[in-house]
């Protein structure tokens, strides 16, 4: 919409089962939609060690990095690769790295760092939005957004694989006042993976399997694939 020439989408695949940076569920859904966007991908592999996944991301930028080899480990059996997916190799020529950040200090200030010392510029286009015009204004741009884990208290099992709308949004507005959680998921109350938008030609298809704890719980995508390309 800004009229930006995308060269590449970076996604981190953490190792381990937390982060203080990144998501750790469903981030492989990235290559495919990468693959709809008709951009390369390049995916970084990271332990989810505190101090050293932001130098993981640090090296893959400055191209010191194995796509390929990242790539296989961090595609889950049964995914589908499509014909359109390209991974990015070598250098990354770029002049500034967009990220996703809303409300984390320490996630912005790592990322800000990190760009000064790549010499690029760090840009989060999202910082400080209003949380609730925020996810409102996901359905209005037409993004079709998938819950694929949650662990606060008011979002039960029913919410995992269910889809952001009118009804949900509504429901989880509600909820996250009940509970005093944010809305838009920033302190980790839940993860989203975004199936569909308006920059993706094309539509992420997949088969999914509950796994709930009691009080938290987790969407694994079994299978997944890039439909209806045009």
């Amino acid at each position: 919409m800004r009229g930006w020439d995308v060269r590449c989408i970076v996604s981190v695949g953490i190792k381990s089962d937390d982060s203080m940076m990144f998501q750790t569920n469903g981030v492989a859904i990235a290559g495919l939609q990468s693959a709809a966007m008709g951009v390369p991908w390049l995916p970084v592999l990271s332990e989810g060690e505190e101090e050293s996944e932001i130098n993981d991301l640090e090296d893959a930028l400055s191209g010191n990095s194995h796509p390929s080899s990242n790539f296989l480990e961090m595609w889950p059996e049964g995914w589908v690769r499509p014909d359109e997916l390209v991974l990015h190799e070598g250098n990354l020529d770029v002049d500034a790295l967009v990220v996703g950040a809303l409300r984390s200090d320490y996630q912005k200030t790592r990322i800000d760092m990190m760009c000064e010392r790549l010499g690029i510029i760090s840009y989060s286009p999202l910082w400080h939005h209003d949380s609730v015009s925020h996810m409102h204004s996901l359905l209005e741009h037409g993004f079709e957004v998938m819950f694929v884990s949650v662990s606060a208290d008011g979002l039960g099992e029913e919410w995992l694989g269910r889809m952001l709308g009118e009804e949900s949004l509504e429901k989880l507005e509600s909820l996250s006042r009940q509970y005093r959680f944010n809305i838009d998921g920033e302190g980790g109350e839940f993860e989203t993976v975004v199936l569909s938008s308006p920059c993706m030609n094309g539509r992420i298809e997949c088969n999914t399997e509950s796994l709930w704890e009691g009080i938290r719980g987790t969407l694994a995508i079994r299978d997944a694939r890039l439909a209806n390309m045009r």
